[in-house]
């Protein structure tokens, strides 16, 4: 079962942090449930939603809709529940409200992806999309994690993730990533 992308590193081979950007959900309500390791953009009013599309191309299948791209991946965040308390969680759940999303939005960060069949050496260096379109239901209310891999069915056409290595944990089941170029918004020239 799938997990999403879980940061792991940086590209340079420096050791991920854990440096996330704090960054504002629709006041009024999330529109669906989001999961720590789904995949984010921001929307025409600057909130962030899941973005959309499996990444299979960079126009109509791009994660961010049409040639936008994703913000980063969502690990986390804070809302106010029905007592008016702070909730710190691992998922935001539907119609959180004063919601505030944790992202990982550094292009050059390496995530770990679950695959949806199992993988050799072979696989490195191609390009990858998700298996299937992330979802509000994508995930675990239980454990707050997403349950999103990726499409073990790979490509040298363009895709939203480079596959750099196997997962040094999980072997041939999982690979580490990063976002290609045209698929993160900190990598384009366009706007939202």
């Amino acid at each position: 079962m799938g997990y999403g992308l879980k940061p792991v590193k940086r590209a340079d081979g420096q050791p991920y942090a854990g440096a996330v950007t704090n960054y504002l959900i629709d006041p009024s309500g999330a529109a669906t449930n989001l999961f720590n390791g789904q995949v984010v953009t921001l929307n025409a009013n600057g909130y962030i939603i899941l973005a959309p599309g499996t990444g299979a191309d960079a126009t109509t299948n791009n994660l961010g809709g049409s040639s936008i791209g994703a913000i980063g991946v969502f690990v986390g965040c804070s809302y106010t529940n029905d007592q008016g308390q702070t909730v710190h969680s691992q998922y935001c759940p539907s119609g959180a409200v004063n919601a505030v999303a944790y992202v990982v939005d550094d292009p050059n960060v390496l995530f770990e992806a679950d695959l949806d069949a199992a993988a050799s050496q072979a696989i490195i260096g191609s390009n990858a999309p998700f298996a299937s379109a992330q979802t509000g239901s994508t995930g675990s209310t239980t454990t707050g994690n997403s349950t999103s891999e990726l499409d073990a069915t790979v490509a040298t056409t363009t895709k939203a993730f480079k596959i750099v290595g196997l997962s040094p944990t999980t072997g041939t089941d999982a690979v580490l990533v990063k976002f290609n170029p045209g698929y993160h918004m900190m990598t384009m020239d366009t706007g939202v």
